[in-house]
């Protein structure tokens, strides 16, 4: 939950999550998603900002599911979302199909043998204007 919070962006510039979903003729999808486009409200509740018009966000608007898989503190953690979508904001500097979510369930995955060190690592090319627009974006999803 404290990872997922939008604080500290610096710090988590490096990390996207994978999230699943599943397309019309019953495919799975796998699209990245970073931390700052993920806020926590609280451990039962998610907020999530995703570009309008792709594959993910047709997917999480007809079916109201979806699965977030993050690598974390030694360990997998496969998190299932109900999602809603949230009403557009008319003033928003980075318009994104924004969707509250119930967590529904969480499985975490820990190897007996090994620490999970990483999953998907980024390099933001250009980490000032990405991470101004990321904390803007997390700004207006706690709206």
């Amino acid at each position: 939950y404290r990872w997922l919070d939008g604080s500290d962006l610096v710090s988590k510039q490096g990390t996207a999550m994978m999230l699943l979903s599943v397309t019309e003729d019953m495919w799975p999808h796998t699209a990245m998603i970073s931390v700052g486009e993920i806020v926590a409200l609280d451990r039962s509740r998610l907020r999530l900002a995703l570009w309008p018009g792709t594959v993910t966000t047709g997917n999480l608007l007809r079916s109201g599911q979806a699965t977030l898989v993050a690598i974390h503190d030694g360990a997998a953690h496969y998190v299932r979302l109900r999602l809603q979508a949230l009403p557009d904001l008319p003033d928003a500097r980075h318009p994104r199909q924004r969707f509250a979510a119930e967590v529904v369930a969480v499985r975490e995955d820990i190897a007996k043998y090994a620490d999970i060190l990483s999953a998907v690592k980024i390099q933001l090319h250009d980490p000032d204007e990405v991470l101004g627009r990321w904390k803007e974006t997390i700004e207006e999803l706690l709206k």
